[in-house]
């Protein structure tokens, strides 16, 4: 899983490093293109968004190939972050369309995404499930950063605070608090029951 996995990410990089459009320009009007910042800041911080939301799909995608492996063999944890992962992956798809909607992808595109090394070290479902809510906080607090910055921004760009605040603050929040209850659960499951509490709790899952 682990070798298809590191093949996946190869071959993403080679296409990665193609992403750049060699046809000749022919002068459309750009008068349509709404997202203008004197300071740039919004922007950069976009994309830097779209580049934790991809980062947060590949710490999940490697989650779930641990919870995969035989000798782990816990199917729940499995698909529960194989369903992160492709939220995630979602995620930085919706960002990419609403800056290509705007106009802030008519040039090199290679810069959206850097692939990076996925290091991930999991103990235990708790532990899973614990640096799963650290790194839901991150988003979370990343999105209300970005939110923040482009409200501040010369001209407001108050259609894109408006969207971020609908499509993802209310999800992350609601995922955030799962998370909690999930961890809270399985911990108390662990503290009375022991080790067979992780299987349990795999089957509900």
């Amino acid at each position: 899983m682990m070798k298809l996995f590191a093949a996946v990410l190869l071959m993403a990089a080679v296409v990665n490093s193609q992403m750049t459009c060699r046809l000749k320009q022919h002068g459309i009007p750009n008068e349509w293109v709404g997202l203008r910042d004197t300071t740039g800041k919004c922007l950069q911080e976009m994309r830097n968004q779209v580049q934790m939301e991809i980062n947060a799909s590949n710490i999940y995608l490697a989650m779930a190939a641990h919870f995969s492996r035989d000798l782990i063999n816990r199917p729940g944890f499995a698909e529960h972050f194989f369903k992160s992962a492709r939220e995630e992956r979602e995620h930085g798809r919706k960002l990419i369309e609403y800056l290509s909607m705007r106009g802030q992808l008519t040039k090199d595109v290679t810069e959206l995404i850097q692939l990076i090394d996925v290091d991930v070290k999991i103990d235990s479902g708790v532990d899973a499930l614990r640096q799963a809510l650290e790194l839901e906080t991150k988003v979370t607090q990343s999105i209300r950063s970005l939110i923040k910055t482009c409200e501040k921004s010369s001209p407001s760009w108050y259609h894109l605070s408006d969207w971020l605040i609908t499509e993802y603050l209310e999800e992350q929040l609601t995922g955030e608090r799962d998370l909690a209850g999930k961890l809270s659960t399985l911990t108390k499951m662990m503290d009375s029951q022991g080790a067979i509490a992780e299987f349990l709790f795999d089957k509900q899952l």
